[in-house]
């Protein structure tokens, strides 16, 4: 049973939390948690060379700070452990036009889950032929828009959507194009260890062709049937922020099994394998992800020792490390302004317990996993460091609803104060991709850093922005500068 959202005393629970005792240092960057270029320089966070404070006076806050050698650091890890296969990047973990050039400068093949990320994509100049769509209810805009642009594959999920592909495709071949390459996506069964909402490949949920039913069987053959469509392989994708590799290798030898079903049918040997990915990565010092290394390692074994069983020759292979590259390197900054100590009752020993609550000039708005996934994040004090002693603390957002948390629970000093800056780790995937504009907030921009540089890879959206979509207000000035922004006679990061 899932938390009240307002926390424990709310759901009729014993509090406080069970964050432990406090760390030797508040201030401590994990370096398994916080991007490659973190640093404490006088107290201070720097990112990427960069002093926060800096970057948030320059940008406002929130403030997504994206390290750029940590993000192309992590595509290089994976492309290396995986020579010879194909890295996908996810975009729904983050997408702009500055990483897709990112990706595609430094080789990396790209999944689109929708029409818009694939426009994005293709308008940044990525490889079309680079290119992966998925989805479960592709239009028939979208795959219109894949086969025109002679993307790399489109990744068939349903019947229906055979149905919607053929005849584009038949045009296609009629116009003497070349057939358009399609995948299988596989629901295999496996019960990822994960949350329900991101484990995608057990059987009640809404992706792929069951295996266990004999539909991806039957998907399959039909493909091969229709001449306009060409079956390069097949895909699976069994979750996300997955840390160990048991259910991939479940997977693949599943996978590498309807591969055989495929050839004893048709008598066609297929050609690629996407086991997917969703590899986790820390959120929390204890988290231990998986390496890539060991990832591939793993991978590749069981595949040959499978395809070796079935008299197959080896497919190439392809992964989709999902948040494993956009997440870590990338930190949101926000200015605290209220700070509410509340009362939580009696420790037992007399003395009461108390929990501050620090509200933040962003929220759900900008990082909704907290209240839809019950995700865990750390943040830290950015702007100094603090010899006070701790306090137990709930990062909150400025939002109408309970529920908007950022961090439930964990120890910041004591003496935190309205200007101070925090900054909360590992937020580069599924967070600026899932913002909204809850209670008319704006989305933040996006700041990539390195070697001492920033630059605006996103800039934040205005209320300029969201007036020009209101049929009554498109034509209304704006208030400038907008809600939010910095006030000069209130320097961000400073203290009173």
């Amino acid at each position: 049973m899932r938390a009240h959202p307002a926390g424990p005393l709310h759901g009729g629970m014993t509090p406080p939390p069970s964050v432990g005792l406090p760390p030797a240092d508040l201030g401590a960057l994990d370096p398994e948690v916080w991007p490659r270029s973190a640093r404490r320089v006088d107290g201070e966070l720097h990112l990427g060379g960069r002093p926060v404070t800096e970057l948030a006076r320059a940008h406002g806050t929130p403030l997504f700070v994206l390290d750029e050698d940590d993000f192309r650091g992590r595509a290089a890890d994976f492309a290396t452990a995986f020579t010879g296969a194909d890295v996908h990047y996810a975009s729904k973990a983050f997408l702009c036009g500055q990483v897709a050039r990112w990706l595609a400068d430094d080789g990396l093949h790209l999944d689109a889950c929708s029409g818009n990320e694939l426009a994005v994509a293709l308008a940044a100049g990525f490889p079309a032929g680079r290119i992966a769509l998925h989805g479960n209810n592709k239009s028939l805009v979208e795959l219109q828009l894949a086969v025109d642009a002679g993307i790399g594959h489109v990744v068939l999920d349903s019947f229906d959507e055979i149905d919607r592909l053929v005849p584009m495709a038949a045009a296609r071949v009629a116009a003497g194009g070349s057939p358009v390459p399609v995948l299988i996506r596989t629901t295999v069964g496996i019960e990822a260890h994960t949350h329900e909402f991101i484990a995608t490949a057990h059987e009640d949920q809404k992706f792929g062709f069951s295996l266990a039913t004999g539909d991806a069987l039957t998907a399959a053959v039909r493909v091969i049937r229709e001449p306009a469509l060409h079956l390069s392989g097949l895909h699976s994708h069994i979750g996300s922020q997955i840390f160990d590799t048991a259910g991939f290798e479940a997977a693949a030898h599943r996978v590498v099994g309807l591969m055989g079903q495929v050839h004893q049918a048709t008598g066609e040997v297929l050609g690629e394998l996407n086991l997917g990915g969703g590899f986790g990565i820390a959120y929390l010092p204890d988290d231990d992800p998986v390496t890539p290394g060991d990832v591939a390692r793993r991978l590749r074994t069981v595949v040959a020792a499978e395809c070796a069983a079935l008299d197959l020759p080896v497919p190439r292979l392809a992964v989709e490390p999902g948040r494993a590259i956009a997440g870590p390197g990338t930190v949101t900054l926000y200015e605290i302004g209220t700070i509410k100590p509340v009362r939580l009752g009696s420790s037992g020993h007399g003395a009461p317990q108390v929990r501050n609550y620090v509200s933040v000039d962003g929220g759900m708005s900008d990082n909704i996993r907290t209240a839809l996934y019950d995700a865990s994040y750390t943040c830290v004090l950015a702007n100094r460091t603090s010899d006070a002693p701790p306090a137990l603390c709930r990062v909150v957002g400025k939002h109408c609803e309970s529920g908007d948390v950022l961090v439930r629970d964990l120890w910041l000093p004591s003496d935190v104060q309205p200007g101070d800056l925090l900054a909360v780790a590992a937020t580069g995937a599924y967070c600026w991709s899932m913002a909204s504009n809850y209670n008319y907030l704006l989305k933040p921009p996006v700041v990539a850093v390195r070697d001492g540089a920033a630059t605006e890879v996103v800039r934040r959206q205005t209320l300029a922005d969201v007036f020009a979509l209101d049929a009554v207000l498109a034509d209304v000035p704006a208030p400038s500068p907008a809600i939010d922004q910095p006030a000069p006679e209130h320097p961000v990061g400073a203290r009173s």
